[in-house]
């Protein structure tokens, strides 16, 4: 080995991440162009390896690329209606051939077992079957949309105990109506509504689409799912994109915690996305805007009543009401039907490029939620907006609070100048800081 402690040191920060994942639900979906690229068995390499560090994959496969060459084959001439195919008889045989041929193609990918191979050791079972009930979509202005149709239920009852029991699912783009008939469905509806319905921790998309960027061609790594939907509504995103991105948002809105849309074009793009801080994906999020805000000047009695418990008992600095009203723009809150129970401030430190985060509270009645985690989320978010490197907090009670999310112990000594001309010597608070 060339450079052991390099390899020592990636697997120490890869552990992380593994003991988060452990036993978590993952739904990963791609598109038939992944396939056609001939980028199926990295795939399945990186999947059985999420396997066996014990998280419960069920995959999701589309097959767009592979029913326009059976039609093809057949002269026939594909039909669409505002970006949907229009799924007429000889259209629905097709789905059909290249759902069939698609399985047979994974199920081999999982099946490889080579010695010196990362599939070496593996006894992956992948199950498929008529897990997926369907309706037709119907008459669109005017236009008959035929056998191509929408998710109705996903038969999560029937998925769980395969999944728990160290099995991978596999859907298609197809599902069933209690009549017989079968629908051709886009393979972003099946994963959305698997994901919902399985309660899973992620939806991955593994997509044909380069990395996103915004009207001004900056990388878009994260946002929440209201900030994804204002993208949406700019209309900058290319088409494919822009439907990836939709689809994203409608899972997150509905119980799924973390959608990401990664591209297949780099080599291992799944693990990258997962297992390194950065990824090389889109990260969707849910944020509930109604929630978790930038503070207003109304809010200050709801902020002052939140922390002089605190305040009195010496674990927050005293501020009075003329103090906050003048820094209310450096606040963020979380209410619920207008009664604030948590906030943060972000204080700025250009030069530097640090800001500090002060009076983190949640209320005793709303602790152990992980709204203390989410306001934390939200400040670094906002730091780093404003083009900061550097967050940094001091406490008195919570080091190990900080600790465990990502703080490292430091000196009055790294704090910027300004602020520690400020430190109070007194209260001997611990300094933490922070990468962003």
């Amino acid at each position: 080995m060339e450079n052991p402690t390099q390899f020592v040191q990636w697997l120490r920060s890869v552990a992380p991440y593994i003991h988060a994942f452990r036993g978590k639900t993952f739904v990963v979906a791609f598109p038939g162009e992944l396939v056609k690229a001939g980028a199926l068995p990295v795939l399945a390499h990186d999947l059985s390896l999420l396997h066996a560090l014990g998280i419960k994959v069920a995959i999701v496969h589309g097959s767009r690329p592979q029913v326009e060459e059976q039609l093809a084959l057949r002269n026939v001439e594909p039909r669409y209606h505002n970006g949907l195919r229009i799924t007429d008889t000889a259209a629905m045989e097709c789905a059909k051939e290249a759902a069939g041929e698609l399985r047979l193609d994974i199920e081999a990918a999982f099946s490889q077992g080579l010695p010196n191979t990362p599939m070496a050791h593996s006894a992956i079972r992948i199950i498929s079957g008529n897990f997926v009930t369907a309706r037709p979509i119907g008459v669109i202005d005017g236009t008959d949309l035929e056998f191509t149709g929408l998710v109705r239920k996903i038969a999560h009852d029937a998925i769980q105990p395969i999944i728990n029991a160290g099995g991978l699912v596999l859907l298609s783009p197809l599902g069933f109506s209690p009549t017989g008939e079968a629908f051709n469905l886009t393979m972003e509806d099946v994963a959305v509504a698997a994901a919902i319905s399985l309660r899973a921790d992620k939806l991955i998309f593994i997509t044909e689409t380069p990395m996103m960027t915004d009207a001004g061609g900056t990388e878009i790594r994260e946002l929440s799912s209201h900030q994804a939907a204002a993208v949406l509504e700019s209309a900058c995103l290319p088409t494919d994109a822009a439907f990836y991105l939709q689809h994203a948002v409608e899972a997150c809105n509905n119980g799924v915690a973390r959608a990401h849309i990664v591209p297949f074009a780099t080599d291992g793009s799944a693990l990258l996305e997962l297992f390194t801080h950065d990824g090389i994906g889109t990260m969707v999020t849910y944020e509930n805007l109604e929630s978790l805000r930038e503070a207003t000047i109304e809010d200050v009695g709801g902020i002052l009543k939140l922390i002089e418990p605190l305040e009195a008992d010496g674990t927050l600095v005293k501020r009075g009401r003329e103090l906050i009203e003048r820094e209310i723009d450096y606040f963020s809150v979380i209410e619920h039907d207008g009664v604030i129970f948590g906030c943060a401030a972000l204080y700025p430190f250009p030069t530097e490029k640090m800001a500090e985060m002060a009076c983190l509270t949640v209320s005793p009645d709303a602790q152990s939620q992980g709204d203390g985690e989410r306001i934390l989320k939200h400040m670094e978010n906002r730091a780093r907006a404003a083009g900061f490197t550097k967050l940094f907090v001091l406490t008195t009670r919570t080091a190990h609070w900080f600790l465990r999310r990502g703080f490292v112990a430091s000196t009055v000594d790294a704090l910027p100048k300004d602020r520690q001309s400020m430190y109070n010597w007194q209260r001997k608070s611990q300094v933490f800081i922070k990468q962003l």
